[in-house]
């Protein structure tokens, strides 16, 4: 029997996202993958599966799927509402706990909860083509898996090499949300005013309903700038947060550009970006200023509590 999902409602921005791909920024290609690495790498392990396993990524209303095959393991990770649907009953199900369904079932992403994305990964293989060793869709290149573009409605999504061992895991783990998000000095930092630095380290930004897996915009007290509002474009990296002429800052996500023009004033910290990319429209953030060697320490802490949950599952 072939095994595949028929999409019915695909969601407001449901992509295949993977870790993403690297050293490609030479040619413009930014790293792309899963926005919220952490709620990426629990998805596949929850289902023993590698680590690196492409996934479906959501964000705010995910997909309504149909199954039609073989038994198969699913699993959503995030801050997320879902049921499942079966021909005489509807499971509300629990993030970080794996469901079996059978052919017919359908799987409900209503929305994610206070947050933005969510994951939803199977203990089988999606067909999917790889480009420059990942599948990650960045639609504003057309990059990518599904021609570089996101899932559609009625779209048919073939599965293969479905596990058979399929182990009932479950994860106790809540996404809490930051008060601060903790960022160092950016390289152009002296262009802005010391009453601009104060404004940026001290006053409260809100998140902009212009984001996007791109760049998150956010608006508050203008940041003014003393010395010039542009510079010869160079390079940009995830989490670096520019300030255009308009003294609203922007900071680069995951599909970014690869080069920029507008000043630098910081850069959030590797540690801190899983839960920044979790804040939805309207939300409040607070910078605070921390200095390189602490922003290391904090993302070995990251990656030792992210390898301690995924040994939980092992």
């Amino acid at each position: 029997m072939n095994s595949f999902f028929e999409i019915i409602r695909a969601g407001i921005n449901t992509t295949f996202q993977d870790e993403g791909r690297n050293n490609l920024y030479h040619i413009g290609i930014p790293f792309s993958g899963a926005m919220d690495k952490r709620n990426y790498l629990l998805s596949n392990s929850l289902l023993g599966n590698k680590i690196n396993k492409p996934v479906i990524e959501f964000a705010y209303q995910g997909p309504l799927i149909k199954y039609r095959g073989e038994k198969i393991s699913f699993v959503i990770t995030g801050d997320v509402i879902f049921k499942i649907i079966k021909k005489e009953k509807e499971i509300q199900g629990n993030c970080y706990e794996n469901y079996i369904i059978e052919d017919g079932d359908q799987i409900d992403v209503i929305s994610t909860n206070k947050s933005v994305y969510g994951y939803l990964a199977i203990n089988g293989e999606f067909n999917l083509k790889f480009q420059w060793g990942s599948c990650s869709v960045n639609t504003k290149a057309n990059i990518g898996s599904n021609n570089g573009k996101k899932l559609g409605d009625n779209q048919k999504l073939d599965i293969l090499n479905i596990n058979s061992n399929q182990v009932k895991k479950k994860l106790n783990y809540i996404n809490t949300r930051i008060e601060r998000i903790r960022v160092i000095k950016g390289t152009n930092f002296n262009y802005f005013s010391d009453e601009g630095k104060k404004i940026f380290f001290n006053k409260e930004f809100t998140v902009s309903k212009l984001s996007d897996r791109m760049g998150m915009r956010l608006e508050g007290q203008k940041i003014e700038n003393i010395v010039d509002t542009n510079i010869r474009s160079e390079g940009l990296i995830k989490g670096v947060i520019q300030v255009p002429a308009d003294g609203n800052p922007i900071i680069m996500l995951s599909d970014h550009g690869t080069i920029g023009g507008y000043p630098k004033i910081g850069v959030v910290i590797s540690s801190d970006y899983d839960k920044l990319v979790q804040l939805s429209p309207g939300s409040k953030i607070k910078f605070q200023e921390i200095e390189l060697s602490d922003a290391e320490t904090l993302f070995k802490l990251y990656e030792m509590e992210t390898q301690n949950l995924i040994s939980q599952l092992k």
